[in-house]
């Protein structure tokens, strides 16, 4: 088994409060969510900027990667104008 510990840095330009903020996060952790991931939002106050934790399991580092590659590919195309960076690590 691997634990796979996983940050999504999000830049939102468009933003201008933490309301605006919260709402895409919502939408952004219910989808992901969906695929079996524990998440945690690990924001600052800055509006403008966003940070989520998420972890999971996978059987093997290939399933792990197959899955981060899953999450950024469901991630850029339901938000084609955030830029998103996901910074992961294997345990």
């Amino acid at each position: 088994m691997t634990l796979t510990y996983a940050t999504l840095t999000l830049d939102l330009p468009f933003v201008e409060s933490k309301k605006g903020r919260r709402a895409i996060l919502n939408t952004i952790k219910e989808r992901l969510s969906k695929m079996n991931c524990s998440l945690l939002d690990i924001s600052g106050e800055y509006p403008k900027e966003a940070e989520i934790a998420l972890s999971f399991l996978a059987l093997t580092e290939q399933d792990a990667r197959q899955k981060l590659e899953t999450i950024e590919t469901a991630l850029a195309a339901k938000f084609p104008d955030l830029h998103i960076a996901l910074a992961f690590e294997f345990l």
